[in-house]
């Protein structure tokens, strides 16, 4: 069911206000500024990515490097939706807002457990505003805020019903498309990501972002 247009409009201005006090956040010393967001993009269906690469503060927007491209292949071979579309349909979040940094080996830091928590508010604040019917975390650290994630293949082409705060939501875990990570590019994984995103497709969420972008292109 839509909302009202004036229900629609409402939550368009709290997000608004949401994603500028967001960008103004610096609460973290050791991460690298500034927070990184999608926009105040309001729909039932939210992304949650683990946290931005080092060229994300750069490009101002989520998954915009190799792993995105990846991700937003998997949407467009499954779902029929390109890039543009779900950066202008799809709420994306992440676990962190902030570039974490590199760790002394090279790679990008894993994210403190203090950090995760000054950003937990964030995403408390979205849930409430958007009130999500499908919820898709990207990677083991998305999908640990969720749900128990000992092992990737016991939860990626599962859907699970979950509950946050007040909001109750579909969520259908993916891996995290990075080129680092064998996982998705080979048995399980690979058919597992196949399954996850076949699950995606059907969901009525997403049918109902397909259909709209169908009728706005004709």
């Amino acid at each position: 069911m839509h909302s009202p247009p004036d229900s629609d409009s409402r939550r368009k201005r709290l997000l608004e206000n949401h994603v500028t006090r967001l960008h103004r956040c610096r609460s973290c010393p050791r991460v690298i500024p500034p927070p990184v967001s999608g926009g105040a993009v309001g729909s039932d269906v939210m992304i949650i990515g683990q946290a931005p690469g080092v060229r994300e503060p750069t490009l101002k927007r989520p998954f915009a490097h190799t792993a995105g491209k990846t991700l937003f292949r998997w949407f467009e071979e499954s779902c029929g939706l390109d890039e543009a579309t779900m950066r202008a349909r799809i709420y994306f979040a992440a676990v962190i807002r902030c570039f974490p940094g590199k760790a002394p080996g090279g790679s990008d830091r894993m994210p403190a457990t203090d950090e995760i928590r000054n950003c937990s508010g964030w995403m408390t604040a979205e849930f409430e505003i958007l009130r999500p019917r499908l919820v898709i975390p990207v990677g083991r650290l998305a999908i640990m805020q969720f749900i128990d994630c000992q092992k990737l293949d016991e939860v990626i082409g599962r859907s699970f019903l979950v509950s946050r705060g007040e909001v109750d939501f579909d969520l259908i875990p993916l891996p995290h498309p990075s080129g680092a990570s064998p996982w998705h590019k080979i048995s399980p994984g690979r058919e597992l990501v196949v399954k996850a995103m076949r699950q995606i497709s059907r969901h009525s969420a997403i049918k109902n972002l397909t259909r709209s972008s169908q009728r706005s292109q004709r």
